[in-house]
């Protein structure tokens, strides 16, 4: 089936293997990522995430048979959304969410698809969403996260600009803020004073907005603790470049620290 772009949402085709079979999902955006989101779609199997909530694919467009439907079928994928239009990881959450949204979820977790992360440790969030909270943030960096090879630099721009940014304008502390690991409940993201669904967030700058809006607007946020490990001498799986990117992430930090992203109420 395909979906027309529309305002704040990109065109895509949406390829539903199985109906909704729970009040959770996981969104994973991806683009290109072979093997890893094989590797991590078995790890969801194994421990039984594909059972608990239903496992939705981000495509932003891969053309390396990483998302071709026996493999994800045969991996517990629940739907396959496939971004038809502009834009990068910001695009791909816009229409994740609003997807799910009229799918009618009461929550989503996110998660990348590189598989660097604990998937496994998703009971713990929709646990956090059942206890009435609305943003929950991974973090490697509290008690019982843990933080395997990350390289310097990115542990560095995390703990010493990243984090107290963020949790400057958040007006709560955070640790670790540039993972997209998280939660989100449905009060939060169809909230009137946070509008998600606007062109303007592209590529990362859905994310730092995420992160600050829900303390803002008064509603209840926490972190939890995960695991992020990134392969030991390999390259690091990221779509981020080293300077044009790190560039354009502080860009939208400080626009984010100066409400750039709030919707004009």
């Amino acid at each position: 089936m395909i979906y027309e772009r529309q305002s704040g949402v990109p065109k895509f085709s949406c390829d539903e293997y199985a109906p909704k079979n729970s009040d959770y999902c996981v969104l994973i955006p991806i683009i290109n990522e072979g093997e890893r989101i094989k590797n991590e779609l078995l790890k969801a199997q194994r421990a039984g995430i594909d059972k608990l909530c239903d496992i939705i694919i981000c495509d932003g467009g891969s053309k390396d048979g990483c998302t071709e439907e026996g493999l994800l079928r045969s991996l517990g994928v629940n739907t396959l959304l496939t971004k038809q239009d502009s834009g990068k990881q910001g695009a791909q959450l816009r229409m994740g969410f609003w997807w799910a949204e009229n799918r009618g979820y009461k929550g989503f977790v996110t998660i990348d698809g590189n598989d660097k992360d604990s998937i496994e440790d998703i009971p713990r969030f929709i646990e956090k969403l059942g206890e009435g909270y609305d943003f929950i943030q991974g973090s490697r960096f509290i008690k019982g996260g843990r933080a395997v090879n990350t390289p310097l630099m990115r542990l560095v721009s995390v703990r010493l600009i990243h984090a107290p940014v963020i949790s400057l304008t958040a007006h709560k502390w955070f640790t670790d803020t540039t993972n997209a690991y998280r939660a989100y409940s449905r009060e939060y993201i169809t909230h009137p004073q946070l509008q998600p669904y606007r062109d303007i967030f592209q590529t990362y700058e859905l994310l730092a907005y995420l992160s600050v809006r829900a303390t803002r607007l008064g509603l209840k946020a926490c972190e939890i603790p995960v695991t992020r490990a990134y392969p030991k001498n390999e390259k690091t799986p990221t779509k981020i470049s080293p300077i044009k990117g790190n560039a354009e992430l502080m860009k939208i930090l400080f626009k984010n620290l100066f409400g750039a992203y709030n919707p004009k109420i």
